[in-house]
């Protein structure tokens, strides 16, 4: 190739083409070991060649850490990491090593292209037994990677007593350089949780790209949400952005609000889904009236069961248009809450479950600098860009079972035995499923 596809990338900072376009690619729950399916690097190939992106974001559950390969480091929760040994550490490099590669497997694409990236966290990363500044540390060894370096009073681990307690915003929006776009800053937090400002031709911010970490599991059960620091950092960001400028948050896991998307309607309607835990013993479909045509809800939005106070800081801010997840494999969905826009993003791995491969997908976000606030949207499926899947490693199994509220999911542990693929495909032609 001559050189970047990215824009930004020539330039050295995140900026508005002079066409007046800007360009963001989601890419979520790749979802692999070590090994990553060939499937999901020719989608994002495919993706990067049609959509021409300034910016890749990868939102959580990269790392499939429950995988087999990580057996010997698999941390189940984060309170409860065994205690360090000499055996342990010895194991752990052979995990980095195996991450390494996995991680190169699905970067390559876009150091190939010249398209910088960025990546947060989800609940499976990090139970490869290594943390999100560890996993942190090697994402930035390759070329393109805009996570900033959290040094300083920055700390991942700085523990807070209070959760309610008022916050400096000096300790919890920093403001740093990242090395690999020579004239682009970032506002940093915490691992997985920074802000990227985006600027037009004369250097002015426009549009704010916010990730932030999400959260794995709450002790309590269910999905964990954004920690203190994280809820502070989103409050803090817009005074340091400036009084103008708004921004796009992407994270991994859906906030409860989510839900107001969806209809309420009886077990036995068209296309119904239960909720999950909170949610549970009820039924949903997408509501026509708050969300965009073309959108798919193949399973109950999995959020948090106590609500962290997230939706209403990007709401009651006025600095957040809005908000867009993965982590529910078979969602796809866009609409409007309270004046934020809701997004939902499919799989586009092949290394878990999900929709039929053709419907696994990146999805793709234009800005125009005249309404930079107003994106168009569009998911770019696998069957439209390469057409068949090479190999049979994508199932779509698990999304019948009845959701209980202490359930916390599909269980990614297990391959579907032959009786769940009978189960599946009676659903399926009951319900067109």
């Amino acid at each position: 190739m001559d050189g970047p596809l990215s824009v930004s990338q020539r330039l050295g900072r995140l900026q508005f083409h002079r066409s007046g376009k800007f360009r963001i690619l989601q890419l979520t729950d790749i979802q692999d070991g070590p090994k990553v399916s060939s499937d999901t690097i020719s989608l994002i190939e495919a993706a990067l060649a049609s959509a021409r992106p300034d910016l890749v974001v990868f939102s959580g559950n990269q790392i499939a850490g429950y995988d087999p390969a990580y057996a010997a480091t698999f941390c189940k929760r984060h309170w409860k990491k065994p205690l360090p040994t000499a055996r342990r550490e010895a194991e752990l490099e052979q995990t980095r090593e195996r991450v390494r590669s996995s991680i190169r497997q699905f970067v390559t694409p876009m150091a190939d292209a010249g398209v910088p990236w960025a990546v947060t966290y989800g609940n499976h990363d990090f139970q490869c037994g290594l943390s999100n500044a560890q996993l942190d540390a090697i994402y930035r060894e390759f070329k393109g990677c805009l996570n900033p370096v959290i040094t300083g009073h920055m700390k991942q681990e700085m523990h807070i007593d209070d959760p309610s307690a008022p916050l400096d915003a000096a300790d919890v929006c920093a403001r740093t350089t990242v090395p690999a776009l020579a004239d682009e800053v970032a506002y940093a937090c915490e691992s997985g949780t920074f802000a990227l400002p985006v600027a037009n031709e004369q250097g002015e911010t426009i549009l704010g790209v916010v990730l932030v970490d999400s959260g794995d599991y709450a002790p309590t059960g269910g999905y964990g949400a954004p920690d203190a620091r994280a809820l502070a950092f989103l409050r803090a960001l817009p005074a340091v952005l400036g009084p103008h400028v708004k921004s796009i948050v992407f994270q991994h896991t859906a906030v409860p609000q989510y839900y107001q998307l969806l209809k309420p309607v009886a077990a036995t309607a068209a296309h119904a889904v239960e909720g999950y835990r909170m949610f549970s013993g009820q039924y949903y479909t997408l509501d026509d009236a708050k969300t965009a045509p073309g959108g798919y809800l193949g399973e109950g939005i999995s959020c948090p069961d106590d609500d962290s106070g997230e939706f209403a800081i990007l709401r009651d801010t006025h600095a957040y248009f809005a908000i867009s997840t993965g982590h529910d494999h078979r969602n796809a969905f866009d609409g409007v809450v309270d004046g934020v826009r809701m997004i939902a993003s499919p799989t586009c791995g092949f290394g878990s479950y999900g929709p039929v491969p053709q419907r696994r997908a990146a999805r793709l976000f234009e800005f125009d600098i005249r309404h930079p606030y107003e994106p168009r949207t569009q998911l770019l499926a696998f069957g439209d860009l390469v057409g068949k899947p090479s190999s049979k490693k994508a199932y779509v199994y698990g999304m019948i079972a009845e959701s209980k509220p202490k359930s916390e999911g599909v269980n990614l542990l297990h391959k579907p035995t032959a009786f769940s693929r009978i189960l599946h495909s009676i659903a399926k032609n009951l319900f067109g499923r």
